[in-house]
């Protein structure tokens, strides 16, 4: 089956089902309406790195049938997975039965992706896709998690919020926080506390420093990385525009993969395509066919999350997997016509 994120109501009225499969570019919305749903579905969680399934698909199985610690309900969260993930989810819908349900949280998916066919075939898992947020929508989130904290805003401070952060829910959630902690009790959220404690990424140039890394520029990486903040409150955005740049890229890539030339390709997305970027999106076609394309959003998604929810160093982190994407470009590759 498939379906939106924000249908997932829908699915609270129902019985369980093995699988729930989150995708889609906004992660954020896809954490959200994931973490709705394992509220209403109740039980232990039990949160498991995806890539342990790699070389056991059938352990899946074993984890969806196996008691909990103490005997009780749980669920089973995966994040993030991927194409490589289609084992696993194939042996867990094709078992005879399961007790518990897993829900596995993904990038974006291609129409072409084996683990997306799977499961909208499947009358025992669903696949719920989020699409990027419109400004409209995200006003309307800032909106809603200002109220949950029993808060009121001044005019303007939602849309606010919702455009520096990028329209991620994330980035507008932390930023949230860290505006209560600064005003005092009882107080409203006013332009003046926004001022002094908020993000200004939306006057930042980091969505070009993804842009650099893929095109293999390491002496621009390098140069990025030394204004980067010491806690790199940057990479979140650095990791979204990357998504975005590789979402853009990969229905280009599949065109040129089936033998389309890449001029062609350019040439035919008109105005859709800034006259600015298409040397590099042309540079990056060259560089990053598709299947590379796939692994580099698995990679960023991962690098996302872990900038969100791990601690460590952060700043290091961003360095060391930027500067591994710019030295993968350098890399040569079969010429494209």
């Amino acid at each position: 089956m498939k379906a939106k994120a924000a249908e997932i109501g829908q699915f609270l009225k129902r019985e369980p089902l093995r699988l729930y499969l989150f995708h889609g570019v906004d992660v954020a919305g896809s954490r959200g309406a994931a973490t709705k749903l394992a509220s209403h579905l109740g039980g232990e969680r039990n949160s498991l790195d995806p890539s342990g399934f790699k070389g056991d698909p059938g352990r899946l199985v074993d984890e969806a049938a196996g008691a909990g610690l103490f005997g009780d309900a749980k669920l089973i969260w995966l994040e993030p997975v991927g194409n490589e993930f289609t084992p696993a989810a194939e042996a867990l819908l094709g078992a005879p039965a399961t007790e518990h349900p897993v829900i596995a949280i993904a990038g974006a998916l291609t129409k072409a992706s084996k683990l997306l066919k799977l499961v909208e075939s499947s009358s025992e898992a669903v696949a719920l896709v989020s699409y990027e947020p419109s400004l409209r929508d995200m006003v309307r989130e800032v909106g809603n998690m200002i109220e949950a904290r029993s808060l009121q805003a001044d005019t303007g401070i939602a849309e606010r919020i919702a455009e520096t952060c990028d329209l991620n829910r994330d980035i507008a959630e932390r930023e949230i926080e860290k505006i209560v902690l600064y005003i005092a009790p009882e107080t409203r959220i006013d332009h003046e506390a926004v001022d002094a404690i908020g993000a200004a990424y939306g006057t930042t140039e980091w969505m070009g420093v993804g842009d650099a890394a893929m095109d293999g520029d390491v002496e621009a990486v390098e140069t990025a990385l030394g204004a980067v903040s010491p806690q790199a409150s940057e990479a979140v955005l650095v990791w979204r525009a990357v998504q975005r740049r590789v979402q853009m890229l990969l229905p280009l890539a599949a065109r040129v993969a089936g033998g389309e030339p890449t001029q062609s390709v350019i040439a035919s997305q008109g105005r859709a395509l800034f006259w600015k970027d298409k040397p590099l999106v042309t540079r990056l076609l060259g560089k990053w066919p598709a299947g590379q394309l796939d692994r580099l959003a698995a990679r960023a998604m991962a690098a996302e999350r872990a900038a969100m929810l791990e601690p460590g160093a952060k700043r290091a982190a961003l360095g060391e997997e930027l500067l591994a994407i710019a030295r993968a470009a350098q890399r040569p590759r079969r010429p494209q016509r």
